[in-house]
């Protein structure tokens, strides 16, 4: 496995220096191509202990892949978020130049240096991070065909909370999921904990985070998609530790 950490790139589209670490597998030759696994917060490389995971996954006969762990800007919730469409607060305004750099910028760069596929790849991400995978995947469908989402922040809605805001119509990433033909082919993984928060709008008994994420699960399948995927975890939290947990399957299921 060779390991190329905090390698930097200054991106035209973002208009700033991105960092990003990048790992191969451990029988990568340039005479074979790579599926690639594209992570948002690669900043969380260390505290997810990448390097341990991925190498326990290969030596489980895993598929070999190209991680690309992408480092977010401190101002998160500028580039993450959904593409064509803000939040109801105007965040994510840098959301689609996000996606633009990886697919314009970033992907081809990596293209020149290594035996990459053009499609086929894996999107992942945590949170907030998690959001802007799912996005990216469904904007680019001739790139990524299966995506991986940790505690998605699928609260991300057009309206505040209270009188006005309205579940089925509000939140933003399942109107579009509804809006939109997509890919046949399409794999999700999602994983939610049952302690990822406490709020429980609807007072259902279930917190949002699942809530949510179920929610939009349900509209995949009334979509007639198949290998849609989701693991709950008992007392797992909004945090790494829940998600170094998770990874593992996550990667399994991804790269089987």
């Amino acid at each position: 496995m060779h390991i190329l950490k905090a390698k930097t790139f200054n991106s035209k589209i973002l208009d700033r220096t991105v960092r990003y670490d990048l790992v191969l597998p451990p029988n990568y030759t340039i005479e074979k191509q790579y599926p690639v696994l594209l992570m948002n917060d690669g900043q969380d490389y260390d505290k997810m202990d990448i390097s341990h995971l991925l190498l326990k996954a290969w030596a489980s006969n895993v598929k070999e892949f190209i991680f690309v762990g992408i480092h977010a800007n401190k101002n998160r919730l500028s580039e993450y978020g959904t593409s064509q469409e803000l939040d109801y607060l105007g965040r994510g305004k840098n959301a689609l130049s996000y996606q633009l750099f990886v697919l314009n910028e970033l992907l081809p760069l990596l293209g020149k240096v290594y035996n990459i596929r053009k499609e086929e790849n894996v999107a992942c991400g945590f949170s907030l991070g998690g959001l802007s995978a799912i996005d990216m995947t469904l904007e680019n469908v001739h790139v990524f065909d299966r995506v991986g989402v940790f505690s998605g922040a699928f609260w991300w809605r057009s309206k505040p909370y209270g009188p006005y805001y309205n579940e089925a119509t509000d939140r933003i990433i399942h109107q579009k999921f509804k809006k939109t033909v997509l890919k046949p082919t399409l794999s999700f993984w999602f994983q939610c904990g049952t302690d990822d928060e406490k709020a429980d709008r609807n007072n259902n008994g279930i917190i949002d985070a699942i809530d949510d994420t179920l929610d939009l699960i349900s509209i995949l399948k009334e979509k007639g998609y198949k290998d849609v995927n989701y693991k709950e975890i008992k007392g797992g939290q909004h945090n790494h530790a829940t998600w170094k947990k998770a990874f593992p399957d996550f990667l399994t299921w991804a790269f089987a």
